[in-house]
Parts: structure tokens; sequence; C-alpha cells
């Protein structure tokens, strides 16, 4: 139980001291910088009334923002228990070396004969476009499906936005997410290991794909935030930005089912589905007549299985009235 406690505090902490998640404390701030920035650019108010703004105190004291650390805390434990059963990229890529190499030609035929940095370069470039190509269509399907989004309601039913919400998720959604990303990872490495051997490697700033840095860099955390930060019309016909994740969010009728992707907003625009921002301010959440209701522990967890049985049932019970109706015909 002390090893538990302790993998479980450790785990808590990274995601402030890691530069791999999300939360990395270096990320956070240039997004606080970010956000200062244009708070002062679109505000030209006081010193006092543009830090307020970029920090977003008011929207961190918020029954949403309690939901979201709840959602934080409760689901390491989940994950924790579950881990040793989770299905690592390792044992996907090694899968993947051994199926190529049982089928195919001995592995590393193509190694020596491209460049080193070019073959890390390729591979830093595939990974990334597969990964971000494999959340903007699996966060669709979140959407498109009835059952999946059920599980993907907890996430939108935040009604205040920070940067602790990009881990409001069901714990369903986030172990379907971590599958994901193994079998992304996964993957590629086999694949490309297969081929290229040992000059296979990514280019990296503390540790972490340089392209993924770099979007944190940019103000990543801002996404979930009520910083409305836009880029020019023409980069967001490339990039997703926050003030587009956030219309993601919105309750408004005109936004749903829009800018599903992460990062690229090329696989929008090729779905038909990229909307880009407005500097209208946008109200956050499901249905706003049941603000406090999304924020308890049974709507947060318990409400998308009851919701998927009872959708279960009624499906039974169609089928069940179907079949009678063609006994009775018959």
């Amino acid at each position: 139980m002390n090893e538990f406690f302790s993998s479980y505090w450790t785990d808590i902490s990274q995601f402030f001291s890691n530069s791999q998640q999300r939360l990395f404390w270096g990320y956070l701030l240039c997004a606080f910088f970010i956000a200062l920035l244009w708070s002062i650019k679109n505000r030209r108010t006081n010193l006092t009334k543009n830090l307020t703004q970029a920090f977003g105190l008011k929207h961190i004291l918020t029954r949403s923002c309690l939901a979201d650390l709840q959602l934080i805390i409760i689901n390491k434990a989940i994950f924790l228990v579950l881990l040793p059963i989770l299905i690592t990229k390792l044992a996907i890529a090694t899968s993947i070396f051994e199926l190529l190499h049982y089928r195919f030609s001995p592995p590393g035929q193509l190694e020596s004969t491209i460049p080193t940095w070019l073959v890390i370069s390729i591979f830093t470039l595939f990974v990334f476009l597969l990964d971000d190509f494999a959340r903007f269509y699996l966060h669709k399907k979140m959407h498109q499906i009835p059952w999946l989004w059920e599980f993907h309601k907890t996430h939108h039913s935040a009604t205040s936005l920070t940067p602790l919400t990009v881990l409001r998720t069901h714990p369903v959604e986030a172990l379907i997410f971590a599958i994901r990303s193994a079998v992304v990872q996964g993957t590629s490495i086999g694949v490309f290991v297969y081929f290229f051997a040992d000059q296979v490697d990514l280019f990296t700033v503390l540790k972490v794909n340089i392209f993924i840095f770099l979007f944190n860099v940019a103000g990543a955390n801002l996404r979930h935030s009520h910083i409305s930060f836009r880029y020019w019309r023409w980069l967001e016909s490339i990039l997703i930005s926050p003030a587009q994740h956030q219309i993601h969010h919105s309750t408004r009728p005109i936004h749903f089912n829009k800018n599903y992707g992460a990062m690229l907003a090329l696989w929008d625009k090729w779905a038909k589905t990229l909307h880009y921002s407005s500097s209208q301010p946008v109200d956050f959440g499901l249905h706003t007549n049941q603000q406090k209701k999304q924020h308890g522990l049974y709507c947060l967890y318990i409400s998308a299985f009851v919701a998927i049985y009872k959708s279960c049932i009624r499906s039974v019970q169609k089928i069940r009235k179907k079949v009678q109706k063609s006994e009775f015909f018959s």
C-alpha cells in the first residue's frame, strides 16, 4: 500500500514537473505570458486587471474547476490499478517488428542507405502527423458514436475552462486514448526500426517531439481557458488556435461538431468541420440549466454507464417488438 501511495504522489507531481506533460510548469508559464500580452493588447486596462485576466482566477475558483481536480485525483488512482494490464507501445512495437521480420526480408534493409539525420527527420514528422490524425479521428468518433459521446460528455461538461480541463476526462475515454497513443507510437517504432534499425530516433527538446514541444510552448494550455487567443485566418487553416478549440466547447448550435483537431487544422478542413475563430465570447458546457449537476461525481462517472444501459434496453425492446410483429404475420 505504501508503494501504491508513493507511486501515486510521484505521478501526480509529474503533471507539473515532467516536460512530457501538457501541464509542465514551463508550458504553463509560457501560456501565462502569452495570455498577459494578449490581455494587454486587447483590453488596455491597468496591470492588475491584466494579470487577473491572464491568471483566470475567477474561473479557477469554480465548481467546474473543482470537478476537474476530482477527476484528476480519482483517475490517477484508477490508472495505477489498471497499469499492469495495459498494453504498452514497446509490446506493440516488438509485435510489429517480429511480424514484418517473419513476413518479409531480414530487418534493417534500408540501414546506411539513407543519412541518419534524414531518417530522424522523417520519423519525427511521421510520428507527429500520424499521432495528430489519430487524435482527430478518434475525437470525431467520440462525438459521432452515441455510446462514445456518453463518455466524452464528461469533458464537455466543463463550464469554466482552465489548463486542468485537459485532464477532465471519463476514465473510459482516457483508457481509449491511452490505447490509441500506444498503438500509434508502437506501430511507428516497429515499422521504422524494421527498416532503419539503430538510425531511428526523434528530434526532441526536453525529451519531447520537437513539434509537440513548439505546440506546448506556443500556448497550448490556452486551449482550455477563457483567453480567446486567435491566430491569423490563414494560419487557422493550418493550425488549431486556442480560440478555435474554445469554439469546440461552445454551447452555441452553430459551433457543434467543429474543430476536432488537436494541433493541425488540415484534418478539419478536409472533413469540412473547420470553424474559424471570432472576437465574440462563448459559453461552455452542455446544458446551462443543469450546471451544478454536471459537476457531481454521478454525472462525471456513472451517468454514462446508465445512459448506455438504457439505450441497450431500448434497442433490445425494439428488436423484440419487431420479432413479435414478424411472428404475428407469419
